[in-house]
């Protein structure tokens, strides 16, 4: 009897997907205006802190697969972010020292690496056309590279598509 099939990675970015970069979640039309309170900070935080959705952790703990933190923020996300989002403490991809100049975003050889063959989605605000591509031909498990635009940060219609392709995946 073979063991039971892992879940699927879920490979998160922070800047521009979690913390958008545009103007505050409340003011853009077309936007659930629950999240205009924002979190009491520090006066050192990060100074786009206050745009994170708290709404979101609920939603990311729900998914059925297996976070994991993939950012430049790197343990900081656990030490700032999760408690931010309720969300419990996460695996943290390591990057390595690399002058690698490339059309590929810089994480996508070592998100498919450290993937070891899962199927895995990539939820980032820099993914390419050249990305989709590179990954299609070196990870021969399912994968979902979804770009979130940097200005709104993760959406109702993000976390639909991706909660529909790990409905498909499994």
């Amino acid at each position: 009897m073979s063991a039971p099939a892992s879940r699927p990675l879920l490979f998160l970015d922070v800047d521009g997907t979690l913390i958008p970069f545009g103007t505050p979640r409340a003011a853009q039309p077309g936007m659930p205006h629950g999240h205009t309170q924002g979190t009491v900070l520090s006066a050192d935080a990060h100074p786009l802190l206050h745009k994170v959705d708290p709404e979101h952790g609920r939603r990311l703990k729900a998914l059925p697969c297996d976070l994991v933190w993939a950012t430049t923020w790197m343990s900081d996300a656990n030490d700032v972010l999760t408690p931010l989002l309720g969300l419990p403490t996460l695996p943290v991809v390591e990057w390595p020292d690399s002058d690698d100049a490339s059309v590929l975003h810089w994480k996508t050889r070592g998100l498919v690496e450290w993937a070891q063959g899962r199927p895995f989605v990539w939820v980032d605000d820099e993914i390419s056309h050249a990305d989709q591509q590179w990954v299609s031909t070196h990870h021969h498990s399912p994968t979902l590279l979804h770009r979130v635009d940097p200005r709104r940060g993760l959406t109702e219609h993000d976390f639909t598509v991706v909660e529909n392709w790990l409905r498909r995946a499994r």
